[in-house]
Order: C-alpha cells, then sequence, then structure tokens
C-alpha cells in the first residue's frame, strides 16, 4: 500500500500560520569524550563544528555539528555566529557533562530495552564506497549492507554507541 507524503493517521490537515519560521535545529547526544566524538563526527562522518559552548558554572559543553560543504556564510564575530548556528536547520548537537568520561559512562542508544531514540541518518553519494571506507576505519556495524533483507541501507555506531543509518538517497525509492 503506498501513502502520499500527506496521508497518515493523526496528520494536522492545516499547518497551523503561527508555525511558519519554525525550524528543526538540532539532535542531540550526550558524549562521554569529546575529542573521541568530535573526531569521529568531522573526520569519519565529515561534518563541521559550528559552535562551542562552554557552561562553566554547570560543568558542561555542547557541539553543534553540520553536514554539507559550504559554510562561507558562517561570521567569525561570535554574537552573529551564534545567532546563524540556532537558525540553521538538520544540526547535531553533542553535549558532554565534564564529569562523564568513556572510562566511567556509558549512554543507552535506545535500541534496547526500554526503547525509545533509535538513530540519526546519513546520505552517502556512493554508499558501496562509504561502507568500505567505514570499515577501512574500523567502524563498527550494528548492520552491514548484506544483513537482512534491506541490503541497501547499513548501521554503524559512533563512539558512544549510537547507531547511525547510511544510505544513498538514490536508492531510497527500494526500501518500500
Amino acid at each position: 500500500m503506498s501513502r502520499h507524503f500527506d496521508e497518515a493517521d493523526g496528520l494536522c490537515e492545516h499547518k497551523d500560520p503561527a508555525t511558519d519560521g519554525f525550524v528543526f535545529n538540532q539532535t542531540m547526544l550526550r558524549i562521554a569524550d569529546p575529542a573521541r566524538s568530535l573526531d569521529f563526527y568531522t573526520r569519519v562522518m565529515g561534518m563541521t563544528l559550528l559552535k562551542r559552548l562552554d557552561f562553566e558554572s554547570m560543568k558542561f559543553s555542547l557541539y553543534f555539528l553540520a553536514a554539507g560543504d559550504d559554510f562561507s556564510d558562517i561570521s567569525d564575530d561570535v554574537a552573529t555566529r551564534t545567532a546563524q548556528t540556532f537558525g540553521r536547520p538538520a544540526m547535531l548537537e553533542l553535549t558532554h557533562n565534564w564529569d562523564d568520561t568513556a572510562e566511567t559512562t556509558q549512554y543507552h542508544n535506545g535500541n534496547s530495552d526500554p526503547r525509545g531514540f533509535g538513530h540519526i541518518g546519513f546520505h552517502v553519494p556512493d554508499f558501496k564506497a562509504a561502507c568500505a571506507r567505514f570499515d577501512e576505519l574500523d567502524v563498527p556495524f550494528q548492520k552491514r549492507p548484506e544483513d537482512g533483507a534491506m541490503n541497501n541501507i547499513a548501521f554503524i555506531k559512533d563512539p558512544d554507541g549510537y547507531w547511525i543509518e547510511i544510505f544513498d538517497a538514490k536508492q531510497v525509492s527500494r526500501l518500500g
């Protein structure tokens, strides 16, 4: 059974004009080791760190990362850059509570009981090449392309065990 994008049980039929200008800005993941996670998301996944915020009195730091190639519009002015960061769509916010370490902290990834959060996803232009690169970099797979019936997606794990779906958008039509 095929559904259109505008058909789903519980879907609001008319968008409330009060939501005009709303921007989905971020998904937050807690991390145990900023150096390890920043290396993974910048070097392995190709994201760019746009903004870091430290909250000394509360002992935590936030790291805002975005995917893409052109960040020429990002200002060096601190106030402007902060506004640009929080107005940008679809960013990853990594939160490090300073007392958490890779040796002492393990986060629940949401994929075992109790289930909740599942994963984030990345389109890659060459699915096979991306998966081969993840293998070369010793990135752990949760699901390899050849596992199961859906051989056009894979799931890798970040350093804290969060799942990342890998897919080629040109092949998504084969999902169902």
